[in-house]
């Protein structure tokens, strides 16, 4: 039986700083165009356009290395061997640089001028029906890649439904047939087999240096938190790089605490209210929440109790699911986990308790109530387990989780030792403290294993070991 979670003093494990990892080269796109292709053919499409704008960039990124800032683009891929072809805005074309596979001529682009904002010059562009009626030309059945899926959502023809913008699926329809164009977003991010769902080394490495990001700076606010202070005060002890964010960076306590995913707002942080800090780069969400005190005697009465009532379970909830976070594994095995061991109507667990994670903070998940899909060799799951309370309000564990079978790790401690030989130390530091880790499962945060009932000494974490 599993030992009853405890406070315990401890120093921050510091597993050195990683290199900045290389950025995504030709040859790692080319893999990645390669199996976007082989699923094409696999679901008999002819072409697949990708869509991309600010928000929702992420599969236009994976495929290509460019993400839109200001406009939006569009990716038109064929299966026939011929260079895609991506059309982008005015401001589009100077950030065409960042995609390796433009650099080495291996994409072709277009200025499709209406992607540029408002009163913008339009003077010399051709027709999106033009472009892609040549693009498109003997097309059989096309996919549209937005953002989302909708088969679970009450539509009755739901591979119909896209969420891209309707003047280009319009436009699409018009070419191909509304019968031949269908929503083809899960090749991405299906939970079971999206591309996205599943890392490559590389990968792996590139968002072990986001969350080593990430908590860096939740580490600084956390060793700056006091109470008196602001929330944007706060936030500038955080030795934020510059780097994109997935989400907007927060800090909630006395002002916005009741306001899921709101940002600082300036207000002060007040002594024995509860708070919480999240910061999430491409590739990571580091994020924890507690209360502004030092023990329970800055509690409030009601909650003084919180660590043994509260967050003891909690952690051992989440150990119990960590534990069970293995290959083969089906979601819905993992969804029952926190059922009973986080009673919904004591911890109110409402969304999934755990999700895959990439350049967005949210993909999807294949953890779910009654969820048959299996967890595999390379899925990235963010430990996102959110309990809600009235008295105790919550606790937080939340970061990212590989999951990598004896030949993904192999490759990984080949092509990138260090990143392997921290996730080794990681694991090998969450089990001084009692938690189980099973084999296959890679930490990349340098904050696993750490739940902090008191942001006011942030040092006293629970363990299951004395």
């Amino acid at each position: 039986m599993r030992n009853k979670a405890f406070l315990k003093h401890i120093e921050y494990p510091e597993f050195g700083k990683p290199e900045v990892p290389a950025a995504v080269g030709t040859a790692e796109l080319q893999d990645r165009m390669a199996a976007c292709r082989k699923r094409m053919q696999a679901d008999g499409l002819s072409h697949l356009l990708v869509y991309g704008d600010r928000e929702h960039f992420a599969n236009l990124l994976y495929v290509c290395g460019f993400d839109p800032r200001f406009e939006e683009a569009l990716l038109i891929l064929s299966t026939a061997e011929k260079n895609p072809l991506l059309l982008v805005g005015n401001e589009g074309k100077g950030h065409l640089g960042a995609s390796p596979l433009y650099r080495d001529g291996l994409l072709r682009f277009e200025c499709y001028q209406p992607f540029s904002l408002m009163s913008q010059p339009r003077e010399s562009f051709r027709t999106l029906e033009t472009i892609l009626a040549e693009e498109l030309e003997g097309a059989g059945k096309v996919g549209l890649a937005g953002w989302k899926t909708y088969e679970a959502d009450g539509f009755e023809n739901a591979q119909f439904v896209t969420d891209v913008p309707s003047y280009i699926a319009d436009t699409v329809r018009g070419i191909a047939g509304a019968e031949q164009t269908v929503n083809s977003t899960g090749i991405f991010v299906s939970p079971d087999n999206g591309l996205r769902s599943h890392l490559s080394p590389f990968e792996v490495a590139y968002f072990e240096y986001a969350n080593y990001m990430g908590t860096e700076a939740v580490k600084a606010i956390l060793k700056n938190f006091r109470a008196d202070a602001t929330d944007y005060e706060l936030m500038q002890s955080a030795p934020f790089t510059g780097a994109p964010f997935a989400c907007h960076p927060s800090i909630k306590s006395l002002g916005n605490l009741h306001y899921s995913l709101t940002s600082p707002t300036g207000d002060k942080i007040a002594m024995g209210r509860p708070a919480s800090v999240s910061i999430s780069y491409w590739g990571c969400n580091i994020c924890r929440a507690g209360w502004v005190a030092a023990g329970p005697g800055d509690m409030p009465e009601k909650a003084k109790d919180y660590v043994d009532a509260y967050v003891a379970p909690y952690a051992e909830g989440i150990a119990c699911w960590l534990e069970n976070l293995r290959i083969g594994k089906k979601g819905g095995e993992l969804w029952q986990i926190i059922q009973e061991k986080l009673p919904f109507d004591q911890f109110g667990v409402y969304l999934n308790p755990g999700h895959l994670i990439h350049f967005d903070e949210w993909t999807s998940s294949p953890i779910y109530e009654g969820s048959d899909i299996r967890l595999q060799s390379g899925m990235y799951i963010q430990s996102d387990i959110i309990p809600r309370s009235s008295t105790y309000n919550s606790s937080r564990m939340e970061e990212g989780f590989v999951l990598a079978d004896k030949k993904l790790r192999s490759r990984i401690k080949e092509m990138y030792p260090a990143v392997y030989a921290r996730c080794m130390a990681r694991r090998e530091w969450m089990e001084s403290l009692g938690w189980t880790v099973p084999e296959e499962v890679l930490p990349l945060s340098d904050m696993a294993g750490i739940i902090i009932p008191f942001f006011l000494d942030y040092q006293n974490v629970m363990t299951f070991k004395g």
